[in-house]
């Protein structure tokens, strides 16, 4: 019973070690990206450290060919998975179109992948209907990489790093085009610029 104490406080000492061996930077990070969080943007579940995501590829509709998420490396992306019989995601499209337009460029890029049976005429109607034309079509038309990306529902949005990595997710729609949801853009950008 002894050697079981012993070593369930050697675990727990060696994990809490590892847990303050946590980059203090990336501690503070992640405390001022929830800061940043209000309103329907509160429900934003930002990781203690960045994530891997998956190499699936996924079809560029609008310029024909493949990719996958490391081809966006090197800016800010804020990933959407959506649908075009998906309500919320009606709600928000409009939304993710205005940070496209307002930080979109060399630091920052909004990657929309319709995922599972989107015909790219009806996803051509939906972006037609709401106004969007600063917005990819891209698909994952087999779910493979929302399969890999634990896409559980639909809308989910994931943010990344500059180094391709998950940083926060939102299941579930939000107003993208609030103050909270430019500053935390604004953020991971200004963050990315100083490393």
């Amino acid at each position: 019973m002894r050697l079981l104490r012993q070593l369930s406080l050697y675990m727990a000492l060696s994990l809490g070690a590892n847990a303050a061996f946590v980059a203090p930077s990336a501690a503070a990070d992640v405390a001022a990206l929830e800061a940043l969080r209000a309103d329907s943007l509160k429900r934003l579940v930002i990781h203690s450290s960045p994530r891997d995501v998956s190499d699936a590829e996924f079809f560029l509709e609008d310029e024909g060919g493949m990719a996958s998420l490391q081809d966006y490396k090197g800016k800010v992306v804020l990933l959407n998975f959506w649908a075009t019989w998906c309500a919320p995601c009606r709600k928000e499209m409009p939304q993710i179109a205005e940070l496209q337009e307002e930080f979109g460029g060399e630091d920052f890029e909004v990657l929309t992948i319709a995922t599972g049976r989107n015909s790219p005429a009806g996803i051509e109607k939906f972006f037609a209907e709401n106004g969007i034309t600063n917005l990819p079509r891209h698909q994952d038309p087999k779910q493979a990489l929302a399969r890999q990306m634990a896409v559980i529902g639909l809308p989910i949005t994931v943010l990344l790093n500059r180094d391709g990595q998950e940083v926060a997710r939102l299941l579930g729609d939000a107003e993208w085009n609030s103050e909270s949801a430019k500053a935390i853009i604004a953020a991971m950008i200004a963050e990315a610029d100083q490393s």
